[in-house]
Parts: C-alpha cells; structure tokens; sequence
C-alpha cells in the first residue's frame, strides 16, 4: 500500500475517534487538511500549473502552426482503395509515419522514402487500414508519392496461438524502423471490434510485423507479405490500465487508450513508447486524484485555488476519468514483451488522451512529443477547438522529463475542424542538422467534401535549442516532405 494513503486512511480513523468523543471542529478542519497527499508515483507529470500557462502563449508566433492556401492543397493521387461494393476509390489518409532509423531521421530504404499511414473509405469511418506509400529520395514533390496498397492482407491476422491478433477489426497508428540487417519493422496497434454483448470492447493492442518488400521495376516498391507478425502488449492493469478496467464493468463513458506504439532504441536496447493510461499502482483515474498535490505543481496556494474551482466546476467529471500517460516497455531482441516500466509522464487530471507518442536524442537531450485535443482537457482557457502539440526534455530517455517552452506547448492550432486546412497528429522528424524538425501531419477531416480527401499536409520547420522551440518562419515545405535535404 502506499505509504501516504496508508496515513491518510489512518488520519481518517482517528478523526472519526475524535467526533465520538467531543474532537467537534477541530477534528473536522485536521481532516480536511489531510485529505491533500503529494505522489509522482516515481515518474513525470503534466500539471494544471503549466498547462494553464498555454491559453496566453498559444498566440504567439513562435508556437502557431502555419496557415496554410487551401487552393493549393492536393490530394495524394496514388490513394486508392475499394467501397464496399468492390469499386476502386480514393481514399482518406491521415495519420502517417516514416520508416525511421533507430536514432529517428529518416531511413533509406534502397534509395527510398518510406511512409506508413492509416487510409481508408471517406464515408465508412470503421475502415482503417494501413497502407504504405514511397518515393524515391532527392524529389520531394508531392506528386512523386506512389502508393503500394495495404500492407495486410485480411487473412494475415490468423495467426496460430495468437487469439488477441486474429479478433482484429481496424489498424491504428504506430511507427516502423530499418533493422541493422536492413528489414522493415512495423508496429501498430491492432484495434478489436466493438461489440460489449458478447465482450469485444474496442480492445487496442501493441503489435508488430516484418514487413517484406520487394522491387519489380526500378521505381516500384511492392509489399510481399508479412512475417512474424504477433501481439506485444494489451495491459497489465497495475501500471497501465487494460480494456477490461475501462468498459468491463458497463460504463462506457472512460476513454481507454494503449496504442501508438514508436520504436526507439537507447544504449543497445529496444523499447516501445505508446499512448496509455496509469494503472492502479501507477496514480489511477478517480476522485482521490483531486487532492493530489503532484498533479497541480506551482505552490500550496495555487493547488488550493485550483484544486477548489475544479471540483466545483464543469469540468469535474472529466477530469474524474483523465489518466493519460505516454508509456514504455522494454523489448527483447525478437520484439516480445521484456519489461514494463513505468511512465515517461502522465496527465491526471488534465486529460484522458495524449497520442502519438515520439522520442528521439538530440544534441544530447532526450525529446519526448506528443498531441492533444483541446475538447479532451480539464484546462480553463482552453477550448474545443484549439489541438497541440506538447514537447518534454529530459538527459535519458527514462526521465524525468521538463516541459520545453515552460509549459510544454510546441504548437497550436485552433482552425474550425470543418475547414480544408485543419491539421492534426502532427509528428517531428529530427533532422541530420542537429537543429531543426520536420513537422509532418495531416489535413482535412474525413468524408466532409465530395472533392477533398484527407491528405498529407505541407511539412514545415521547428527549431529546437535546449528548453526552447520555434516555429520558423517561412519554412512551408511540401505537402508530406520528411527531409529539408
């Protein structure tokens, strides 16, 4: 048990003992004061104190995502797919994904630019599949992306003694890297179906695959199956919630994530960072998080103040569930299960959702991201609308992890969703240069125009220097280029 609820638990006893015997008010006003504990469970937060600071920075320049000219987007004329009918279709694309080098810059993959990316029919939102598209490296045109289909087929999931990957019903996002003997290496979250009658709650589970390819031509890439595809992590309970924690019980207003999975290697060993939400012994959603002192940061003033205007608020409900986390599990050389470690941050209280989980080593520093939703947050100031990219910075990939700007925010974008330029899931590249990211995303929403399809957006520049970031200006590239090179 933990030693400080252990206290308080004690404290609560001995109160009760003190109104039996004429404690009155005196008692009553100890009690109150004990309710308040101050646990990081051993690992890094987002607090209230620093996203609070976000509303006041999220105009200036340096932090804005780009506009961009709506006349001048494409969309990605290699997308194809098929209705449900059979009929050859475009498609939707949006969350996307290089083929990375262990240290994160960009691969080169025979002379190739490889990128992963969920597309699928605009008007069936529960068609989510992985496809893979390529260029060859030097062009960064956008017409010169070429698209190779899915990279599973529907009868790959049939795995012998695999029951979790053959329930599969979507793919969701994750990340790919060049092995040392040159293979693809992908990792997905594989997505069960939803259907609570007979059990199936929309279960995600990090999974990999080595993806083969081969070249017909000198300018085609073709997917030639997989192999050893298998599941890696679904959650253990304790220091990431699992499926059955969230919806197990019939309530299905939580919002469970463990998904994301982006591969990273440091000092010789493989690790995964994925999206995630604390477990029971890692801070659990709940309102006992309410008097947590570790979730607010700033001092015992400022945690007073905001601690009783969020009870009292809208917002209390939300912020009951919000247990988000970017977690991370250390793999074998085979890409199984070896350790699961506890958090590299989480966002109790904040919010439930923190996505595309990406780390990479700069300069040094280690630099952990990641993306969130306005409409997801417990934070005054912060609408519905608005979409960020937050950013940390530690010296080891493990933490503890500062915010960069001060408050964490890197980028935000408040466009109406409905509009042809809203980005989102954007996702830095590190660059050879040891200054700047490459920004990728996507843009436009699905199914909302008979003409525009949800496409890779223009890429543009960041610069980090230690604790700080910056949008450049004027560094609009094109739309899905991954290299400024």
């Amino acid at each position: 048990m933990n030693i400080k609820k252990f206290v308080k638990q004690a404290t609560a006893v001995t109160f009760t003992t003190a109104l039996l015997v004429g404690g009155g008010t005196s008692a009553f006003a100890k009690e109150k004061d004990t309710q308040s504990y101050n646990e990081d469970y051993g690992f890094s937060h987002i607090t209230r104190f620093d996203m609070l600071k976000i509303p006041e920075q999220q105009n200036d320049e340096r932090f804005k995502a780009p506009q961009f000219d709506a006349s001048k987007i494409k969309n990605i004329a290699s997308a194809k797919g098929y209705d449900e009918f059979g009929n050859l279709i475009d498609v939707d694309v949006w969350d996307s994904w290089p083929l990375q080098n262990a240290d994160g810059t960009v691969a080169n993959y025979k002379g190739y630019e490889i990128v992963f990316a969920l597309a699928g029919d605009p008007k069936r939102s529960w068609d989510t599949f992985i496809h893979l598209f390529y260029k060859k490296i030097g062009d960064n045109s956008f017409d010169a992306w070429k698209s190779a289909g899915r990279v599973f087929k529907d009868s790959d999931k049939n795995v012998p003694n695999d029951p979790i990957l053959n329930k599969q019903a979507e793919e969701w996002s994750g990340s790919a890297t060049l092995t040392k003997d040159g293979k693809v290496r992908l990792f997905y979250t594989n997505r069960q179906g939803w259907d609570p009658a007979h059990g199936f709650f929309g279960k995600q589970t990090l999974t990999t695959a080595q993806v083969n390819l081969s070249e017909p031509d000198a300018s085609t890439l073709k997917v030639d199956g997989v192999e050893d595809f298998k599941s890696i992590f679904d959650g253990d309970g304790k220091i990431y919630q699992n499926v059955d924690q969230s919806f197990g019980g019939g309530d299905y207003s939580d919002n469970h994530t463990l998904r994301d999975p982006h591969y990273v290697e440091d000092n010789g060993h493989k690790y995964l960072v994925f999206e995630a939400n604390t477990g029971t012994e890692t801070g659990y959603q709940g309102e006992d998080a309410f008097f947590n002192k570790a979730y607010y940061g700033g001092n015992k003033k400022f945690f007073k103040a905001e601690k009783d205007n969020l009870l009292a608020g809208p917002k209390k409900s939300l912020a009951t569930l919000a247990n988000g986390a970017l977690g991370i599990i250390e793999l074998n050389d085979d890409y199984t299960l070896k350790t699961v470690m506890k958090p590299l941050i989480a966002s109790n209280l904040v919010t439930d959702e923190i996505e595309r989980a990406n780390v990479f080593q700069m300069n040094g520093k280690w630099y952990l991201f990641t993306d969130s939703r306005g409409s997801k947050m417990t934070i005054d100031g912060i609408g519905a609308e608005d979409v960020y990219m937050l950013g940390y910075i530690s010296d080891s990939l493990t933490g503890p992890y500062k915010p960069l700007n001060h408050s964490g925010l890197v980028l935000s974008m408040d466009l109406d969703p409905k509009d042809v330029t809203w980005t989102y899931s954007h996702f830095a590249v590190p660059q050879a240069d040891g200054k700047n990211v490459v920004i990728t995303s996507y843009m436009t929403n699905r199914g909302l125009y008979p003409e525009h399809r949800s496409t890779f957006a223009p890429s543009f520049l960041v610069k980090i220097k230690g604790t700080k970031t910056s949008v450049v200006k004027d560094s609009i590239l094109e739309q899905g280029q991954l290299t400024i090179k």
